[in-house]
């Protein structure tokens, strides 16, 4: 058995799995369903089968796309003279590092891996320099999902005193966002030089980011009018003239819980109150799955207090540079590629671990 045949048995497990045959037949039923008269008569049914589409044509084309890429190594490999050598192993390496993110999406069977997410971060002990690092993790998850691919929508977002944000809400819209996102909920720690200290003395910050999966049509979470206070006041952000002079920012009050959810980013008062009603929905089921089940670390998270002893992940910047997270013991020293959105590895190594755990 030659290199290559050695090299192609380790793909073969992930093409078995993946089992291009059957979600090519689950794909030619949804495309018949599509076609069917009266398909668009629930809209909102018709759109997700048009998601499920889109979704599996993509997963089917990434697929095909590196079968025929590994098919095409075995001729190079028998004809290289040593000149197509370096190139050969970029190729593989390539291929290896591709496969390992397979791999990773084949773990995302839950039920709401394939959903949206809203992800929420709130500052925590430390005053500004908390504010300031919580800016730092929107700026991170932002730059995270644009690689990923993912569009990202902000509800709302409290600016700090002095610098940085008090809390943010973001969409995070695309396949799989909650089933990636879920491994970030936690307190993330920040040890470095503090800018906003006149000794320019170490500090130590703290802020809690919230994972939910986005929950649409649940016919078990029912939000009645009778349910809920609203209230409207002008917005304090950014968004042009008409959301500084008009009641367009929402807060709404579930008054069984006591839950509170705010949204000013949209132009208009309605679109801020489906953004809200979109959170609440989605907070509200995490409280029903952690009332109903132990299962609410694969949901929201245990509850942890915002402060030392508590983190999931630490950010040094100072006496040296690492990131580490706590659950997996995964690490760099890259900690700028890290704050820019390079997140996989931490991702990759937490879905493992709780794949044997």
């Amino acid at each position: 058995m030659n290199a290559f045949q050695i090299w192609k048995r380790k793909f073969t497990p992930f093409g078995s799995i993946f089992d291009l045959a059957q979600k090519s037949t689950e794909l030619e039923k949804l495309r018949k369903q599509s076609e069917q008269p009266g398909f668009w008569d629930d809209p909102d049914s018709a759109q997700k089968v048009m998601k499920q589409t889109s979704n599996l044509e993509n997963q089917i084309k990434e697929w095909q796309s590196i079968i025929t890429e590994i098919e095409g190594l075995g001729p190079l490999l028998e004809l290289d003279d040593g000149s197509l050598t370096q190139e050969i192993s970029d190729q593989v390496d390539s291929l290896e590092e591709l496969l390992e993110k397979k791999e990773v999406r084949l773990l995302l069977s839950g039920q709401y891996d394939r959903g949206d997410a809203i992800l929420a971060i709130h500052a925590g002990a430390g005053g500004t320099d908390s504010q300031d690092w919580a800016a730092m993790l929107e700026r991170m998850y932002l730059r995270w999902a644009e690689d990923s691919g993912y569009k990202t929508e902000i509800f709302d977002r409290t600016v700090g005193e002095e610098a940085g944000i008090k809390s943010v809400t973001i969409s995070v819209q695309g396949d799989l966002a909650y089933g990636y996102l879920k491994c970030e909920k936690g307190v993330h720690r920040l040890v470095r030089l503090s800018p906003f200290d006149a000794a320019h003395r170490r500090h130590t910050s703290f802020a809690l980011v919230e994972v939910l999966p986005e929950i649409e049509g649940n016919d078990e979470i029912v939000i009645r009018p009778e349910d809920i206070e609203i209230e409207v006041y002008k917005s304090s952000g950014a968004g042009g003239q008409n959301v500084q002079k008009n009641m367009t920012a929402v807060r709404i009050i579930h008054l069984a819980t006591g839950l509170v959810v705010t949204c000013q980013n949209e132009r208009s008062q309605t679109q801020n109150k489906e953004s809200a009603l979109k959170v609440l929905r989605s907070r509200l089921f995490a409280m029903q799955q952690q009332a109903q089940a132990e299962q609410i670390s694969d949901l929201k998270g245990e509850f942890k207090k915002v402060e030392w002893g508590s983190q999931i992940r630490s950010y040094v910047l100072h006496p040296y540079q690492m990131v580490k997270d706590h659950r997996t013991e995964y690490e760099t020293g890259n900690t700028q590629s890290v704050l820019d959105g390079n997140l996989d590895g931490f991702i990759q190594a937490c879905l493992r671990m709780k794949q044997f755990s």
